[in-house]
């Protein structure tokens, strides 16, 4: 079975989901996609299933610092173009396992995923 992890090396989010994910003892695949990006399939695929409202982080910074005229009219197209340009948008820590896709972290959310 094979997991991913995606998400931001430095963010404290991310820390606690693999510091959870490593005590499990569960190995995975951390995709940094300030790194490496993110490719338009994959957030099609995250906002089919979790929603792009849930996707996208309006609470981050990089949000933030848009002027209005960005931010308003949002749609899904919108929030993926948006997305694409600039990853640090995305919601982390965005898990794939088990045929599943989990957007943020809970520790109950995971203890179920993996119980």
């Amino acid at each position: 079975m094979t997991i991913t992890i995606y998400g931001i090396k430095n963010c404290d989010t991310m820390k606690k989901a693999r510091t959870w994910l490593d005590a499990e003892g569960i190995d995975y695949t951390f995709h940094d996609y300030k790194t490496a990006g993110i490719d338009d399939a994959h957030l099609n695929a995250w906002c089919d299933v979790a929603g792009w409202e849930t996707v996208l982080n309006r609470a981050g910074t990089t949000f933030k610092k848009l002027d209005e005229a960005e931010k308003a009219d949002l749609s899904r197209e919108k929030a993926i173009a948006l997305m694409l340009a600039q990853p640090s948008m995305i919601k982390r820590p965005v898990l794939e396992a088990k045929g599943k896709i989990t957007v943020g972290f809970k520790p109950d959310t995971y203890a179920a995923l993996f119980g």
